[in-house]
């Protein structure tokens, strides 16, 4: 098995073809491996997350905002940290969380 790389012409920034993303890095992902390069991290409180389906539920309604880059929901603190290539609409993530069953408190 071999891989293909390619070198971007000068002033052409580098693209992965073959990646289960999008060009934008979302994928639903919530793996701590995620690497995170720029975008703007956010870190809401969420009430009422108790385990990792929990965690799960929510991760993956947030994933699905455009924009968002990567998600790490913790259950046993209420945090969900927010990686996105641009500040959210809180009225979005509020909706997201609110369609997984769970309270958005505000962000931390």
């Amino acid at each position: 098995m071999t891989a293909e790389t390619q070198t971007p012409a000068a002033g052409e920034a580098a693209q992965t073809s073959g990646s289960c993303c999008s060009p934008s890095g979302s994928c639903g992902s919530t793996g701590a491996a995620d690497v995170q390069v720029g975008g703007v991290t956010t870190v809401y409180q969420v009430q009422g997350m108790t385990c990792g389906h929990c965690e799960g539920a929510v991760s993956g309604e947030i994933s699905e905002i455009a924009g968002v880059e990567s998600v790490k929901a913790v259950a046993s603190t209420g945090q969900v940290t927010v990686v996105s290539a641009a500040p959210l609409d809180e009225e979005a993530v509020r909706a997201a969380v609110d369609e997984a069953g769970y309270e958005l408190v505000g962000t931390v």
